[in-house]
């Protein structure tokens, strides 16, 4: 790497994985980055769904919680 840094890089960029060594010794891999991800597809989608178990009481606890939030909530202009 000392001698041609630019060549390492290179290989580095297409994918090859480099070990650095000091003396002989490996101290470092030097290997290309991790490339982002996309959004999830629809088949991705749909495993993460089969995946989450369906609350039946969610809309119930939703509309309670909206209900008593209302109720409990003051008219600003009352005074």
């Amino acid at each position: 790497m000392r001698n041609n840094p630019s060549e390492v890089l290179r290989r580095a960029e297409a994918g090859e994985r480099l070990t650095i060594t000091v003396n002989g010794r490996p101290v470092a891999e030097l290997g290309p980055l991790a490339r982002a991800r996309g959004p999830a597809g629809p088949t991705a989608l749909a495993r993460i769904l089969a995946d989450c178990p369906i609350d039946a009481g969610w809309a119930d606890e939703l509309e309670l919680a909206r209900a008593a939030e209302s109720e409990a909530a003051e008219d600003p202009w009352s005074s």
